[in-house]
């Protein structure tokens, strides 16, 4: 009997090579794809682009047509609204810059996901997310992709053992281009060459400004204007509006000082926006929440791990310390643009041990 696996379709490149590549392993499919948002998207953050617009459904359909799997289309608009858009709101309108893809992988893509493998008999599921999963002491944890450009564990920090025992990533031994070659291959020339999108799936001119404005009421009148201060509290002009910024921001300030200043602090009930040099925005610690343990059940004290607290980042050494229900990192070097609300990430060569919120 063929292993049943339900495949998350974007739509994209990455999901459909990935369940040609587990049909030729002999799984049976069941297709899904989410109505999150309504909005003509461009693309998701981790994501190929389109990858949750209303165009993107009719194309995965399309897809698992072309493929020979039945596929369904299943509206979770209210349960975006009220996980994914209620953080991102939130979170702005508190000083601190969220990222959305880590809230809807663990809540919305692998939530929904392991509860529509219930109801359609589904052994797993699989997706096209650049990963690998691991297995030691009985603890199931991610592994980086092998495509180091491509790898998405960063974005998948939050998935339990539940969600990483019954997950398949096909993708994760390959790189883009070889995926690239695989859709030529079965025929796909278009798909082969589809552009990406590094944006957020809801907001598809990527100014979450305009967004904020949109959703909050009377967000001008609630979060209006107020100072522009230096680290010693002197005041150097007049903001928009502190939810306008986020940590390590140095252009689109506004205000000329004569030399580079940044953003290295908010403090939403003062509404103050603390500007500083270069070196003021370094910090070589911070405090983590909200923690995931993936490879261990409890962190060793002190262990030393790569610590990653932004995508689009190598990671710097750091040491992990047990501060009540908090870690403690302690960088070796200073570290630019500590950003409270964003996740840091903590790897052992290609493994995650786990992750966290930024305070």
């Amino acid at each position: 009997m063929k292993k049943r696996v339900l495949m998350a379709m974007s739509g994209g490149i990455d999901s459909t090579v990935a369940a040609m590549l587990l049909q030729e392993q002999g799984y049976e499919l069941v297709g899904v794809t989410y109505r999150t948002f309504d909005t003509i998207s461009r693309g998701c953050m981790e994501k190929e682009k389109g990858c949750c617009s209303v165009d993107s459904l009719f194309e995965a359909q399309r897809m698992a047509d072309d493929l020979g799997f039945e596929h369904h289309i299943l509206d979770i608009r209210q349960e975006f609204k009220e996980t994914v858009i209620h953080n991102f709101i939130d979170e702005y309108l508190h000083g601190r810059t969220p990222n959305p893809c880590v809230i809807c992988n663990s809540t919305i893509k692998w939530g929904k996901l392991l509860e529509t493998a219930d109801e359609f008999g589904c052994n797993a599921i699989a997706t096209g997310h650049y990963a690998r999963i691991g297995r030691q002491n009985e603890r199931y944890f991610l592994q980086k992709g092998v495509d180091e450009a491509k790898d998405q564990t960063y974005f998948l920090w939050k998935l339990s053992q539940e969600n990483l025992a019954r997950t398949l990533f096909p993708l994760g031994e390959l790189t883009k281009p070889e995926v690239r070659a695989i859709a030529l291959k079965h025929g796909y020339e278009k798909l082969s060459k589809k552009s990406e999108s590094q944006e957020i799936c809801f907001i598809p001119d990527n100014d979450y400004r305009v967004f904020l404005n949109q959703q909050v009421d009377d967000f001008q009148g609630k979060y209006g204007p107020g100072d522009f201060v230096d680290t010693q509290g002197n005041i150097l002009g007049r903001h928009k509006g502190f939810p306008n910024y986020t940590i390590g921001q140095r252009k689109g300030l506004g205000i000329a000082l004569g030399h580079p200043m940044f953003v290295v602090a908010i403090h939403p009930e003062e509404n103050k926006v603390v500007l500083g040099t270069k070196e003021e925005l370094q910090g070589q610690s911070c405090y983590v929440s909200d923690i995931n343990l993936m490879k261990y059940a409890r962190i060793p004290e002190g262990l030393t791990v790569t610590a990653k607290i932004r995508y689009r980042n190598a990671g710097r050494q750091a040491s992990l310390f047990h501060e009540g229900d908090k870690l403690r990192v302690v960088f070796q070097e200073t570290v630019d643009s500590i950003t409270p609300g964003q996740s840091a990430v903590f790897y052992e060569g290609q493994d995650v041990v786990g992750g966290g919120i930024i305070d």
